[in-house]
């Protein structure tokens, strides 16, 4: 053994030599006998989820909040309300409304979907006839992009912030009218349009009034013509005989 292995600890080889042909020597000891028995599988048990987890695992119903009306023998799915639709004179339809929010919310999505398609295929038409025949591929799809990226979102968010803007004002003049008519979409109309150019100056805004007015009244013509499902049976009049009997 040399200093260095005196001082680090390390063995010399012929210790370790020494030590492994001491433990090959050795007798090993015989392994202790496992009591281990497999058991029978029985397919019959354990067949639901409930046999395993246990009784601890699933809540008791009758210790449950009252308020919240489980602790009951039958559970009741959570109804909503959609009776409660719009009673005002000309606001039912085949396009059923439950108030301004209804308008507001389905309207305007509705008019910021069509005018954002309709972009979209202004736009790829656009691009497809801006580049040559002969121009590479790569070259007539970065300029459809362009253009589809270009004139959706620009005709989309026009025609979203003009609906908005008219639903507001359709609900408010119906609300104050008492009634929904081809005059309150006319009417809303003409003010969305004039909202929508004000900060342009008089003569765009008597333009974009004329044009939002006049889709306004077509789409309340043809909503009242096709679309018309009659008003509801308390909002019509009853009339009464001179005997007294209801007609």
């Amino acid at each position: 053994m040399s200093v260095w292995d005196a001082f680090s600890g390390k063995k010399s080889s012929r210790q370790q030599t020494e030590a492994s042909s001491h433990a090959q020597s050795a007798p090993s000891s015989p392994a202790a006998p496992t009591s281990f028995t497999p058991t029978h599988f029985d397919p019959t048990v354990a067949t639901d989820a409930s046999s395993f987890l246990g009784s601890a695992s699933l809540p008791d119903a009758s210790k449950l909040h009252p308020l919240a009306g489980l602790n009951q023998q039958t559970l009741d799915y959570l109804s909503l309300d959609d009776a409660a639709l719009s009673d005002l004179p000309g606001g039912r339809s085949i396009l059923p409304s439950r108030g301004w929010s209804d308008d507001l919310c389905y309207g305007t999505g509705t008019v910021y979907l069509t005018a954002l398609m309709t972009g979209g295929a202004w736009g790829l038409i656009e691009g497809l006839n801006r580049t040559p025949a002969s121009a590479p591929p790569k070259l007539r799809l970065n300029s459809v992009l362009n253009s589809v990226t270009r004139r959706g979102p620009f005709l989309g968010n026009s025609a979203g912030v003009v609906a908005m803007v008219y639903n507001g004002a359709n609900s408010t003049i119906g609300y104050y009218r008492g009634k929904h008519d081809t005059a309150n979409s006319i009417a809303a109309g003409a003010f969305s349009g004039a909202i929508f150019k004000s900060t342009r100056g008089v003569k765009p805004m008597v333009i974009s009034s004329c044009i939002v007015a006049s889709i306004a009244g077509a789409w309340a013509v043809t909503r009242k013509v096709v679309f018309e499902s009659g008003e509801p049976a308390e909002a019509r009049e009853t009339i009464i005989a001179p005997s007294g009997a209801a007609l």
